[in-house]
């Protein structure tokens, strides 16, 4: 394999480079004037020739981790504002209890829809009641955890989840994260709203320390140095001991009032996918089986080669995570104007509306990522599928790809393409 490649890449520079940089200037001549000079250009693998040589400063590891934006592919076109960000690259908040981190349109600014936060919490680790404006999903990486939340109603909700698992607080709900043992917990929260801060909730402590003490007292009809020890300013994220036993603690937050009548979590860790193929599998949660989410979400699987076939999505943003394994994604933003950029565990991608894009596993493992939407219902559309459905002879006038290739395509959306 090696040698053939050498021997193509000898015969390239041999019919394209022959004789040197003038020989390449007269082809360079010579396509002067079409309308996409960069996908006509001759292009070696070894990227060694006269117009792609690199002499100044580099970054080789990040250039070498980005093969796609480093030497793109011809088919990339025009400028794409950039829809890749690493967690890698955010600034990690460390409290005694855990850290966290955070990718918002600050530090990525076509992701107006949605935020990300990162989150790891010790054994025992809390991050502190607190709520916010915007709804928060959050999926389980890794460990366990005991979430607890209120309603509108004053019902209670306590419940304990593990990795694969996810849980939805809508808006305004106040709730608790607190890792439980053996080692904690460490998961990804996303919210509906791009420009959230997760430095910036209201936190019980922040609020009470805020809030003069004969207001406390007369509120609680306590005497004002029950408040002494109120700490003088928020806890964030702080160490404690372990929460106490699931079923106690059930039974002591619906005291009066009852438990929530529709859960806040959801066990996709014990899910069936929603399609198989032999090139990976897809679970996609909304509001139809998860009736309390305004978000929601696709869990892809690729497997090495797999590819997650071209498709857009009509009704929203599409933000995404990438959980394990290598891939990359073209990006058609209309106009001529397309971009590849490469992923990998921990990174952030991003789509507008109605933008055609494909995620293909490009590694020798499986490619674990999110799809996330600010909307209630999963919608996709794909590629074969239109094509599928389209009259036959009219799609072959546009594309030339032959009737007998329009006939073979599935009817149904395949999601992801087998290898």
């Amino acid at each position: 394999m090696a040698d053939t490649e050498k021997s193509d890449t000898k015969t390239s520079r041999r019919e394209v480079f022959g004789l040197g940089s003038a020989a390449f200037a007269a082809a360079t001549l010579a396509i002067i004037g079409r309308e996409d000079v960069d996908a006509q250009t001759p292009r070696l693998v070894s990227h060694n020739a006269p117009n792609e040589t690199d002499p100044g400063p580099q970054n080789l590891p990040l250039a070498a981790e980005n093969p796609d934006s480093e030497w793109s592919p011809s088919t990339d076109s025009g400028t794409v504002k950039p829809f890749k960000y690493s967690f890698a690259l955010a600034r990690k908040r460390v409290e005694s209890g855990g850290w966290t981190r955070q990718v918002t349109a600050r530090e990525l600014p076509v992701s107006t829809t949605i935020a990300g936060v990162e989150m790891r919490l010790t054994a025992g680790g809390v991050r502190e009641l607190h709520w916010h404006v915007e709804a928060e999903w959050a999926i389980m990486l890794n460990g366990n955890a005991r979430i607890t939340a209120v309603d509108r109603e004053g019902k209670s909700f306590v419940s304990d989840v593990g990795q694969g698992d996810l849980w939805l607080f809508p808006p305004g709900i106040p709730h608790s994260i607190q890792g439980l043992g053996p080692d904690g917990c460490r998961f990804l929260l996303v919210f509906d709203d791009g420009d959230f801060d997760e430095f910036h909730t209201f936190l019980i402590t922040d609020w009470l320390s805020h809030t003069p003490k004969e207001v406390l007292s007369k509120n609680f009809n306590v005497p004002q140095p029950t408040f002494d020890k109120v700490p003088k300013k928020e806890l964030f994220i702080f160490q404690t001991g372990l929460p106490g036993d699931l079923k106690a603690e059930q039974t002591q937050a619906a005291q009066g009032t009852g438990p929530v009548t529709k859960s806040f979590d959801f066990k996709a860790s014990t899910m069936k996918p929603t399609k198989v193929t032999r090139g990976g599998e897809v679970k996609i949660i909304d509001s139809k089986i998860f009736p309390v989410t305004p978000i929601s979400a696709a869990i892809v699987t690729l497997k090495p080669g797999g590819l997650r076939e071209l498709h857009w999505h009509p009704n929203s943003d599409e933000w995404q995570y990438y959980i394990t394994g290598k891939g990359r994604m073209t990006v058609f933003a209309a106009g001529s104007t397309a971009r590849t950029m490469d992923f990998e565990e921990g990174d952030v991608g991003y789509v507008p509306i109605s933008n055609p894009h494909y995620i293909e596993n490009t590694g020798d493992t499986d490619l674990v990522f999110l799809e996330m939407f600010k909307s209630s219902e999963y919608q996709d559309i794909s590629l074969a599928e239109w094509m599928a459905h389209t009259p036959h002879l009219l799609m072959n006038q546009h594309l030339g790809v032959g009737m007998t290739m329009l006939d073979s395509i599935p009817k149904q959306e395949i999601v992801i393409t087998p290898v």
